[in-house]
């Protein structure tokens, strides 16, 4: 992997992660058409450099995390079922994975959802954090395990959450971000365990490229936050309905042509 391949891949973490599109099927495309989806670290480096996307979100809500106490029991109840679940099924998970069509065809089918979304629900008025009870913290967490379906993206499954839970767009996508620190952190902590143990060390040259890539996904995901929430706010899901929609094709299109398409 070369820097500017790092740095590719970082900006794509970054714009992707927080965004309702599934960064998974961005970095199947983009790591197979550079060559380098087969490379040991490749896999190593797309986890790790989520780092970088977790820290943006403590930067930017930095005062949020200052809170009550009753702030980390909404995220620890909502972090709970993808965190038993994920641990129980890591091994089905893994061999969804091992498929791209799943990405593709999941792609398309949340792409389709998002496209009536913000007409079959309405979500709820107000922008208050108040409006997240446990309760509806505990649901949130129910749909967030969806996303461990490859290619649904977190990010869908846990904002379309909260407005069922009848949020209003901005705290929906808001309590996201703040869900996505303990479930990426522990996703990563144990990814990057699993790499440990089946000897994928890292080098110099290629810790200094993970440096890079969490300096430019910090970045890039903190830019995305931001423009997102003003976009979503404004504009709703539709957007990223079509989007998704193209992207599960190109994948399909990639599939057929013959491009060796993988999973990192």
């Amino acid at each position: 992997m070369t820097t500017i391949q790092a740095v590719i891949l970082a900006v794509i973490e970054g714009l992707t992660e927080f965004l309702p599109v599934s960064s998974t099927g961005h970095m199947i495309i983009a790591s197979s058409i550079m060559g380098i989806a087969e490379e040991p670290f490749t896999k190593t480096f797309t986890v790790s450099i989520q780092f970088g996307a977790i820290l943006s979100v403590v930067a930017l809500y930095y005062k949020r995390f200052l809170q009550s106490i009753a702030f980390y029991k909404r995220l620890f109840l909502a972090f709970l079922p993808a965190a038993v679940l994920g641990f129980l099924m890591d091994d089905l998970i893994d061999m969804l994975l091992s498929n791209v069509l799943v990405v593709a065809f999941t792609l398309l089918a949340g792409g389709v959802l998002l496209i009536f979304i913000d007409d079959w629900i309405k979500g709820g008025t107000g922008n208050s954090a108040q409006q997240v009870t446990y309760n509806k913290a505990f649901k949130i967490g129910m749909f967030q395990c969806i996303a461990m379906i490859p290619g649904i993206s977190r990010s869908a499954a846990t904002i379309i959450g909260g407005l069922y839970c009848k949020l209003d767009r901005k705290t929906a996508a808001e309590f996201s971000f703040f869900l996505a620190v303990p479930t990426m952190f522990a996703a990563t902590i144990f990814k990057v365990y699993k790499f440990s143990k089946e000897g994928l060390g890292v080098s110099d040259e290629q810790i200094n490229l993970l440096i890079i890539g969490n300096i430019v996904g910090f970045i890039v995901a903190a830019i995305a936050i931001r423009s997102f929430i003003t976009f979503l706010t404004k504009h709703g899901f539709m957007f990223f309905g079509y989007y998704r929609i193209i992207v599960g094709v190109g994948i399909i299109v990639l599939y057929i042509m013959g491009v060796d398409l993988k999973l990192v």
